[in-house]
This record gives structure tokens, sequence and C-alpha cells, in this order.
């Protein structure tokens, strides 16, 4: 290389040296602004996590006599309200206290008021918390927050630690994929396992899902003592209704047995919504008292939801009439099937005309001759639609699903499908032959095909029932049991004492 060359490429970097001496300072300190710039922006836009206050409630407001329809969980908590109140009767004898009580079951059964009547009979401090504000997008928030919870239930013993809804950070771990939940979790086990008898303190949860639990939970220990809260017998509902209905003025003609009797299935949550809306149809008539009718039209706002004001054609409402009149008729033909008491065709909240069966008792089992009698029951009004307009429309598109789930549950989970070793393997799994799929699904359609078959023939063997209850419902809307019952006898719905339906067990096949 020239000599001269090189002397200017030396001069040429000494001045870009010379540059970028001269503005690195100022380029690092743009650099760091935009920086601390983006930083603070960032934090605004991120939500906001401080400390939850927890506070104990020393009076629950809730009593044992708030609580009805449970009556065999409450005897099983007075052991806890009785250790709580009184420590030493167990203790000379050497017994502990359960560490956790997990309350199970499903919605609306009363299994938080059932932890608040403990803390409140037993005069113990409440703590209540719900397991998802254990939950945080923040790493180890949640695991803070039990360990605070936990520290102020012992600084504050006898107390009783109730989390609600425990299935958001208890289902088994490693489904998780952030870690904070499994975290928290882990925190909650060792808690549970810090803490001795002597002092005082009881857990109780409450969850909807038990299967989904982590094991580790439910070992002795910590959540030792499961307890089931089942929705309300007929006994326990008609008390429930006495509870809610204590502070309500009431009219001489309620029946509240009457009530528990139509309402099976119901839980307390349901049974306490249903009071409510009997005493607003109540004042919306201007009464001063809650009379027989509006219980009677709350519960079909309850079951069947709210009035609609949907205006249908002549030929829909036909259809919708023929339908319901399939199905009420086919109910009142088969003998295991509960008693019609109204059939409408003002449509209420997304169905266009319904059904009302009340039945008169609980009933826990069912065979399968039954279970097939109330298919024929929802496949009715397709049925009825089919016979007497040639076609069908989407109006059964909900009856249709439900017959499919009892078919589908007759086969995979009761064995009640035409071959018993259908039954043999589990439904998900997997190494199932795919002849075995086949056959079930072959049993499936045969049950649903099979219930079909009974409906198409009731409504052709009583086409004349079926169109006079048709008529009816296009002339009045509405038909009442009374009614019903006088137009299977043959006779005059205006007669007042209208005689009982005899129905045969030839009737139902």
């Amino acid at each position: 290389m020239h000599p001269g060359m090189a002397a200017v490429i030396a001069i040429g970097s000494d001045e870009i040296l010379d540059t970028v001496d001269r503005w690195l300072p100022l380029f690092s300190l743009v650099f760091i602004a935009l920086l601390v710039y983006v930083m603070f922006r960032m934090l605004a836009v991120m939500p906001r996590t401080k400390p939850q206050e927890i506070k104990a409630s020393k009076r629950s407001g809730v009593g044992w006599e708030d609580i009805a329809g449970v009556e065999a969980t409450k005897d099983e908590l007075r052991e806890v309200v009785d250790f709580l109140s009184d420590p030493r009767r167990f203790k000379t004898l050497g017994a502990k206290v359960p560490k956790g009580i997990l309350l199970h079951g499903p919605p609306g059964t009363g299994k938080t008021m059932l932890a608040k009547a403990v803390a409140h009979e037993s005069g113990a401090n409440f703590f209540s918390q719900s397991a998802s504000s254990f939950v945080e997008m923040f790493a180890g928030l949640g695991a803070a927050r039990i360990r605070r919870l936990f520290k102020e239930a012992r600084e504050h013993a006898p107390a009783i630690l109730f989390i609600d809804e425990l299935d958001a950070v208890g289902t088994a771990r490693g489904s998780d994929v952030s870690g904070e939940r499994d975290q928290t979790l882990n925190q909650l086990l060792v808690e549970m396992d810090g803490f001795e008898a002597s002092e005082s303190i009881v857990v109780m949860a409450a969850s909807n899902m038990l299967e989904k639990l982590d094991p580790a939970l439910l070992r002795p220990g910590r959540f030792d003592r499961q307890v089931f809260v089942p929705p309300p017998d007929l006994r326990g509902r008609e008390q429930i209704l006495a509870v809610h209905t204590r502070d309500k003025p009431l009219s001489q003609d309620i029946d509240l047995g009457r009530v528990a009797r139509h309402t099976s299935g119901l839980t307390g949550a349901d049974l306490a919504n249903l009071c409510n809306e009997a005493a607003i149809q109540a004042g919306r008539n201007n009464r001063s008292f809650i009379a027989q009718s509006d219980f009677d039209n709350a519960f079909e706002r309850v079951v069947a939801g709210l009035q609609s004001r949907k205006v249908i054609t002549d030929h829909e409402k036909r259809v919708v009439a023929w339908h319901e009149a399939g199905h009420a008729l086919v109910s009142e033909l088969l003998p295991t099937v509960d008693n019609v008491q109204k059939v409408s065709i003002v449509p209420r909240g997304k169905a266009l005309g319904y059904t009302l069966n009340l039945p008169e008792e609980d009933r826990y089992l069912k065979s399968r001759h039954e279970l097939i009698d109330y298919m024929k029951v929802l496949l009715a009004g397709r049925v009825a639609e089919q016979i007497r307009f040639g076609r069908v429309t989407t109006g059964a598109s909900d009856d249709l699903a439900k017959v499919t789930a009892i078919a589908r549950s007759m086969v995979y989970e009761y064995g009640m499908g035409t071959s018993i070793r259908s039954h043999q393997v589990p439904a998900n799994d997997w190494n199932v032959s795919e002849m075995m799929r086949q056959r079930r699904d072959e049993e499936v359609n045969e049950i649903a095909e099979e219930a079909y078959r009974g409906a198409h023939r009731l409504l052709s063997d009583h086409r004349d029932l079926l169109d006079e209850i048709a008529n009816r419902l296009l002339d009045d809307e509405v038909i009442e049991r009374y009614e019903i019952v006088a137009i299977m006898a043959g006779r005059s719905a205006s007669d007042p004492r209208p005689p009982a339906v005899v129905r045969s067990a030839a009737d139902g096949e």
C-alpha cells in the first residue's frame, strides 16, 4: 500500500474515534431515558396488586336455625362446634378434631352457609377467602396470601378458616403452565401440615368438583373428613321453604307441602329464589300477602323462564300446539311418568311452548322401562308434528339432545343395552376396538328407535285425544291439570270435580 494512502486512512480513523467519543455519552443518556420510559409505561398498564385485607368476623350471623334440609350434614358438623366450644372435654380423651373438613356437593346446597353456621355456633373467629383470590399473574403472590391467612388465623384462634371454591387452586398438579397455581397449592399443603390440633384452628373448604382435587389434599391430616351436602329431599324442601317464608306474609291457602312436592331436584338456593319471586309477584299484583298462585307463577318463571313477547305466525302456533299436545298426551298415557300439571303455548324464555310435569315424590332409581317411557315423552312432540303435518321442525332439538344423552348413559353407564358386553369397558377407554364402538352406537340407536316407535304407536292409537288437546291449546293457549283430566276422561272440562285419570300399565306397553 502506498504510504500516503495509509496516512489518510489513519487520519480518517482518528476522526471517527473522536466523533464516537464525543457523541457516545449523549447516545447513552438517550438510550437510558428511553429504557426508563418504556419500563414506566409497562408498569402503568400492568395491574396493580396490593395485599388483601384479612379480617376476622366474630359473628357470621348465620345459625343452625337458618339452615334447613341438611340435617345429617349439620349433625356431622356439630362435632366441630363442640370441640371449639369445649376442647377440654375431647383433649382429656386424647381425641383430635379433624384438621380439615371439605364440604362438597352440587351448587346451591348451602356449603358456605354451613361453614358460617359452624363459626357462629362455636363463637370462633371466621376467616373466609375465595380460592380464586389466591391465583395471581405474579409468581409467589398466591403462596404469600396463604401464609398471611394462616398467620392471621393463628393469632385469632379459635378460628374457622374457610376457603370457598377450593378447586380454583386445588386441582391435580402438573396442569398449570405458569406454575403459580401449583406453588399456591404446595403452600396450602405445607400450612395444613404446619399447625397442630392444639391451636384450635379448623380449615373448612367447599368444592363442587371433588373428583378433580389433588389427592394430596384429601389424605388424612389435611382434608381428612369429606362431607357430602346433597340437594334436599321432600321434607328438607318443606323446611327450607318454611325458613325463607318466616318473615313473609302468607295467605291461608298456602300449602308449603304442595310446593315442596312439586320442586323435586331444586336446591336450597333455588327455593330461596322461588320464595323471593313469589313475593315479587304478590307485590306486582298490589297485594299485601303472598298467595298460592304467586308460588305457581314463580315456579314457572324459575323453571321455564320469563314470559316472552315473541310474535309467532299462525302456522307456527299450530305446530307448537300439536307438539306440546304430543308431550302431554303421552305423559298421561304412561303410568311411570309424572303427571302433567300445565300445558302452554305461550312463549317463555327460549321455548315457544312447554309442558310442565311435576313429580309427587322423590325418586333416586329408575328402571330401563321408566327411562324409555321418559324418552317416549320427549320424542312425542316430534312424532305429533310428523303425524299432523307430515314433516318435522327444529322445535324438537332440545328433546333430541336429551334423548341422545339418556340413551348413551343407558349403554355406557347403566349397562341397559341389548348386550351387557358393551358395558364391560369404560366409555373413554382408547383401547376399545372399532367393532365395540360400532356396537355401542348401534345399541344407542336401537334404544332411541324403540322409544320413537312407542311414542308413534301411542299417539296414533289416541289421535282423537291428541287433536282435542291441541285444539284446546289453540283456543285457550294454556290448559291446567283439571282440564287435562277431563279430556282424558272424555268429560266436559267445565265440570268442577273431574275424576282422576286411571292409567293402566298396558298403555305403557
